[in-house]
């Protein structure tokens, strides 16, 4: 942070207020990441969208979140956290109004790609200002509150958005950021405290510009774009048609130029690749993507599954995943403590493995499942696994680098999760045959949602694993040279 910047504590009323203004900006974006799965029936139905609409519905956010979210931790970094972190939420809200007001498929997909946008800038910059803003002592407790409080959002996404639903209508899943964004403005005018990245403010105060990665971000973006519209076109066009082919190449071409221009660019980069010199930082982003996958699946095939077949309402659909929303607001600020005592390793290998025996379990509900008896367990062993992940994982990716790289850490660590989600919803109903208007018959979503959450359990065990043989206490230290990090 700036040498002017105070070190907030948590019992102070700028403390809270910063921290109340993190949670709440976060929170809607992480809330607009599940909510809509439980909307996917309903406005699919009244805007007549196929697979690969509600594909888009989910993954055009998602997309935008992955693509440019090291641009907004750059971004913040650069210019100062609070007034990027401000721009994103104002850009999330004016976006969220455009989904709401949505008269079709095409309408809403493009206003979810705006969405996404704003929540790049936001979304960084809510964990940037904690990192950089909280006096050391209570760092990790502030971070701590902000992984688990943030977690319920995600969590309770599904049951808000059921209700509103059911009471009002999909659109109010949307109109409803508008007064939490009011709240997060109020917040960060009166209690954050701008920070930004010292280096560059030494760099700006000698005259030297910084040249800013505009290719870095709009390469990660049509890497990710390539490869998530081929994954999602392929079952309708064959793996063999023209466009398909295009993207796929397209995407990984997009890939290795991204990796050769971020590393000729050095500590000028929008992603240092000096940052992967720490084994630590790469192996937890590697995790991320695994574990936000099965949870991306998960959500995406649960909430249809139950509606669709079991012939729950929202609201009821919601209610179901409550458990994992108050497992998460008990749980992750101890879960964060746990890890801080004996390290990451254990729960970050303990919590996928118990999160996929709660999958497991889940693949058995059927038609005329009982809640308390098919549906109740597998929520809570996956609650609980999730639980004792989220807190432990975000802690560990920004103590596994040096302070002055808070914003591009988190970014990258946002930009992991999300991608995880966005290719789990492309890839998975390829993988099991879910295409067109299939989530309307009841048959053919059965078997593509009991294969799903095979598919989501292994990547989950596949996270345990890395995590096991990987995953240590981050030690910190000076970095040496450019972009090097803390391993």
């Amino acid at each position: 942070m700036t040498d002017s910047a105070p070190a907030l504590r948590l019992g102070t009323a700028h403390g809270r207020g910063t921290l109340l203004a993190a949670v709440l900006a976060s929170g809607m974006v992480f809330l607009d990441s599940t909510v809509v799965n439980v909307a996917l029936p309903r406005l699919g139905a009244e805007l007549e969208a196929t697979v690969a609409g509600l594909q888009w519905t989910v993954n055009g956010y998602l997309l935008m979140l992955a693509a440019f979210v090291l641009l907004g931790g750059a971004l913040g970094d650069r210019f100062g956290r609070r007034r990027v972190f401000l721009l994103g939420v104002v850009w999330f809200t004016a976006a969220s109004l455009l989904c709401g007001l949505a008269q079709g498929t095409e309408w809403l997909i493009a206003a979810r790609f705006l969405q996404g946008a704003g929540g790049a800038l936001l979304t960084p910059g809510s964990l940037s200002v904690l990192q950089a803003s909280f006096h050391p002592d209570d760092r990790g407790r502030a971070i701590g509150a902000w992984s688990g409080l943030s977690g319920v959002s995600t969590a309770l996404g599904p049951f808000i958005g059921g209700w509103l639903i059911d009471a009002l209508s999909w659109r109010w899943i949307f109109f409803l950021n508008l007064p939490l964004a009011v709240l997060v403005v109020l917040a960060a005018l009166r209690w954050v405290p701008e920070s930004r990245d010292e280096a560059t403010s030494r760099t700006r105060a000698a005259g030297r510009r910084r040249r800013f990665d505009v290719a870095g971000a709009l390469l990660g973006a049509l890497a990710l774009a390539g490869v998530t519209y081929a994954l999602i076109d392929a079952p309708a066009r064959g793996f063999d048609s023209a466009p398909v082919l295009v993207a796929a190449l397209l995407g990984v071409a997009g890939a290795v130029t991204f990796v050769l221009v971020e590393r000729r660019r050095g500590d000028t980069a929008m992603l240092p690749t000096g940052l992967f010199s720490s084994q630590l930082f790469s192996v937890l982003n590697v995790f991320t993507v695994l574990v936000y996958a099965a949870l991306g699946g998960f959500t995406f095939f649960l909430a249809v599954y139950l509606q669709n077949v079991v012939g729950w309402s929202a609201l009821l659909t919601g209610v179901a995943l409550l458990p994992m929303t108050v497992l998460l607001l008990v749980g992750s600020a101890r879960a964060g403590a746990l890890s801080a005592r004996i390290g990451p390793r254990l729960p970050l290998t303990v919590g996928p493995v118990v999160a996929a025996a709660g999958l497991v379990l889940l693949r058995g509900v059927d038609p005329d499942a009982s809640y308390w008896r098919d549906v109740l367990p597998g929520v809570v062993l996956f609650g609980v696994g999730l639980t004792l992940v989220v807190a432990p994982l975000t802690a560990s990716v920004l103590a596994a680098v040096d302070d002055r790289f808070a914003g591009v850490a988190s970014g990258f660590n946002n930009a992991a999760s999300r991608a995880g989600g966005l290719l789990a919803v492309a890839a998975l109903p390829l993988l099991v045959g879910l295409s067109g208007t299939g989530y309307e018959q009841a048959g053919e979503l059965t078997g593509a949602y009991r294969d799903a959450m095979l598919w989501c359990a292994g990547l989950l065990l596949a996270g345990a694993a890395l995590a096991a043989l990987l995953i240590h206490r981050p030690r910190r230290r000076e970095p040496r040279g450019s972009g090097t990090v803390a391993a």
